[in-house]
């Protein structure tokens, strides 16, 4: 893979590909961790407070739906961040910018776990999110700069290990943080962290940073991202609750967010100095493998939240079970990672996203054939499989994503790729949820149809219930409540087995994409 990946710009050189000769032994080991480190504590907060948002609602004198604003403040932030990366590297130079938002998100992780209201805590979430923008794509950045171009797969796979494994973990770590310590916490851990990660990451890559660059700031463009993609994210945050498009307040944002954004392409693309360098999508490679990942990550990322949702809802798994139902994915992905890293040179990087898109999809039709009587083991099985899927899953596609293209132009490719992946992340979700409770409440009537009062097994069914000790009321709530699990999990079934089709028809969208040099 020896031409496939480009490093970062050797400090002072942004007009050349000259890069800064790669790390090596425990510089490299060191560098490795300050960045996966930082890279594990940005993704990991952006679903360890999911599960806090009981607590932290009840404590602070809120009601639920007003809690949840504490997540929506924090994506809609580091949605309009993320985009940025590129701009700001080039204005500050990718370590310093790296060093200050980790330092940054240290200190509004400190606030966020001091604040006396909601009001407090939504607005030290918004400067969190701000903050964290750069951090994913500048680590990644700096991982490919520290290593051999002959093993830039195996920065990805490191780089990919962290990404994809925090969002496992975070809701496992946040609900036995907040049963057994406090709420705050899960913002305190950051702090040493945080400063770990900055002060070794300082330490290692002071010198290789690139000198800064005088930049004009492109407010409008600037102006009009804040508003488009603040619209869109609320938008999705919001949708379920509100009804969607039968609330005026979902239709004007979709109004504004489409208006705003096509203001901004038309800006972005005649700009001299764009805030956002959409000229990125010229690249075949580029637009099929930013696509690509986008779909796939939003399939992956929508039931991901299903199934933890299914199990505590509908078969009484408690937060830190469903949390262990879930962990194993990371046990193979832990394995083959390094394995697909080293070995991405010599294999199709197309081949390799292909079988991540196959793993997926059987998994997923393995998910759909679960019953209310699925035992912990059947669950954790495919689980488990996923693993390999998830190893196979981001190093391919960002190597796909980020080949061909000049050393300068890798820390923008990665903010825009990042940012397309996690508004594709929030549109899985909202669109997962609502296709959950749409079959469901379709199931629930067609079992509502099959219990009629003179039936045999209905008459049945109330006599057992009734023997039981139960009073007619409770008999038939017992039964309602039966028709929900029922239903529920049979729209999760029906949710997994469209995602696995559409994992095999995005295996081969993944084709348009050119070879990497290597595989010509």
């Amino acid at each position: 893979m020896s031409d496939s990946l480009p490093a970062i710009a050797e400090p002072g050189a942004r007009g050349d590909s000259a890069a800064p000769a790669p790390l090596s032994g425990g510089t490299l080991a060191l560098g490795t961790v300050a960045l996966s480190l930082a890279t594990f504590m940005n993704v990991l907060d952006t679903s360890i407070a999911n599960v806090s948002i009981p607590a932290m609602s009840g404590d602070l004198g809120v009601s639920l739906s007003q809690g949840t604003w504490v997540i929506t403040s924090f994506g809609v932030a580091n949605a309009i961040s993320v985009p940025l990366t590129g701009w700001l590297t080039l204005r500050f130079g990718p370590v310093r910018l790296f060093v200050a938002s980790v330092l940054l998100f240290v200190m509004a992780s400190w606030l966020c776990g001091l604040s006396p209201s909601i009001e407090w805590l939504i607005m030290f979430r918004v400067l969190q999110g701000a903050v964290a923008g750069p951090m994913v794509p500048l680590s990644q950045t700096l991982l490919l700069a520290s290593y051999p171009r002959s093993r830039s797969g195996t920065a990805l796979a490191m780089w990919s290990m962290t990404t994809l494994i925090a969002p496992v973990i975070g809701p496992l770590l946040g609900g036995w943080i907040t049963d057994n310590i406090a709420w705050p916490w899960i913002f305190y851990i950051n702090i040493p962290v945080g400063l770990f990660a900055a002060t070794l990451t300082w330490a290692i890559y002071r010198r290789r940073d690139a000198a800064p660059r005088k930049l004009p700031v492109d407010v409008v463009g600037l102006s009009l991202l804040i508003i488009w993609v603040g619209a869109l994210q609320i938008m999705l945050d919001k949708g379920k609750e509100l009804d969607w498009f039968a609330s005026g307040t979902i239709v004007t944002l979709a109004v504004l967010a489409v208006v705003a954004l096509a203001f901004f392409l038309v800006w972005e693309l005649t700009e001299a100095h764009p805030v956002v360098d959409l000229s990125l999508f010229r690249g075949r490679n580029f637009s099929a493998g930013v696509v690509s990942l986008a779909l796939a990550y939003a399939l992956f990322f929508g039931n991901l939240v299903i199934l933890p949702l299914w199990l505590q809802e509908y078969l009484g798994y408690t937060a830190t079970h469903a949390g262990m139902a879930m962990a194993p994915v990371g046990v193979l992905a832990m394995v083959v990672t390094p394995i697909v890293g080293r070995k991405l040179g010599q294999w199709d990087a197309r081949v390799l996203a292909t079988l991540s898109f196959v793993v997926f999809a059987l998994v997923l039709w393995m998910r759909s054939l679960f019953d209310t009587q699925a035992d912990f083991f059947s669950i954790v099985i495919p689980t488990i499989i996923q693993g390999v899927a998830v190893a196979l899953f981001f190093v391919p596609l960002m190597a796909i994503v980020l080949s061909g293209l000049r050393p300068e132009r890798i820390a923008a490719a990665s903010g825009l790729s990042n940012f397309f992946r996690i508004l594709a992340g929030s549109f899985g979700t909202s669109i997962s949820t609502t296709v959950w409770d749409q079959r469901a409440s379709l199931h629930h009537a067609h079992l509502a149809e099959a219990v009629a009062r003179d039936s045999f097994a209905t008459t049945e069914a109330f006599a057992k219930l009734e023997g039981a000790g139960l009073s007619p009321l409770q008999a038939l709530a017992a039964i309602e409540r039966m028709a929900s699990q029922q239903a529920y999990t049979l729209a999760a079934n029906d949710l997994f087995y469209g995602s696995a089709l559409l994992f095999i028809v995005l295996a081969g969208f993944i084709w348009l994409t050119r070879p990497l040099p290597a595989h010509r």
